[in-house]
């Protein structure tokens, strides 16, 4: 089985790149069509009849009659756009399912059920489904992966908000740091400190985060007090 990072970097965006792109077929992302998709399940009847329907819906569509074990191969051999579970007898089991495709896709993950099932519902979404169709028809199932989309597009560009947040706040911390080293070793205060990174940086053509990064690596060869 291959390991979560490798899997999770195998198509990054895809997904939310061809929507932008306008490659997911000639409709808009809202009649999204032409998805690689991999319906998991342990029956394989039920597994043709939702592998019929996707395909009659214009997508690609690869289904296995899979353990949990297996997924993350699977995962990686198709690289799908998104994932669907089949849910009937077994609940363990889709919900094993989910949790190894939401653990190794980068793609949303549906839940298809011919029932109502209101404590399985939950228990997928607290492991992490984009949306669930019920009953397992054409027009639900592709009303749910386009609502699943949507979801998970919103959530990456979270993430990514997070993500550059987190970075500046990284960076703000790496300067606060190295301004304190500085003001340390040279007894200066804090302005006179950030003025030194920002005279050095310029001076060497680089930025203040890239110099403080420096004195935070090489601090230990900074001048003290003393000038020992």
């Amino acid at each position: 089985m291959l390991g979560r990072a490798a899997c999770k970097s195998i198509n990054g965006t895809t997904v939310n790149r061809r929507m932008q792109e306008g490659t997911l077929g000639e409709q808009t992302p809202t009649q999204v069509r032409g998805l690689r998709i991999l319906a998991a399940d342990e029956d394989e009847a039920a597994l043709r009849d939702t592998a019929r329907i996707l395909r009659d819906l214009g997508h690609q569509v690869t289904e296995f009659a899979v353990g949990t074990s297996e997924v993350a191969d699977a995962i990686a051999r198709e690289d799908p756009d998104a994932s669907v579970v089949v849910v009937h007898r077994d609940d363990d089991h889709a919900l094993g399912l989910i949790d190894e495709i939401v653990s190794f896709s980068t793609g949303p993950v549906v839940a298809l059920l011919d029932d109502e099932d209101t404590e399985f519902i939950r228990e997928a979404a607290d492991r992490g489904i984009h949306a669930y169709a019920r009953p397992i028809t054409p027009d639900a199932v592709q009303s749910a992966l386009e609502v699943a989309l949507r979801r998970h597009a919103e959530q990456a560009e979270l993430t990514e908000a997070v993500d550059q947040l987190e970075t500046a706040l990284e960076r703000r911390a790496v300067i606060e740091r190295a301004k304190g080293i500085l003001m340390e070793r040279h007894s200066v205060d804090e302005r006179a400190a950030f003025e030194l990174l920002r005279a050095k940086a310029r001076s060497t053509s680089r930025s203040v985060v890239d110099l403080s990064r420096a004195v935070l690596d090489g601090h230990a060869l900074l001048p003290n007090k003393s000038g020992d």
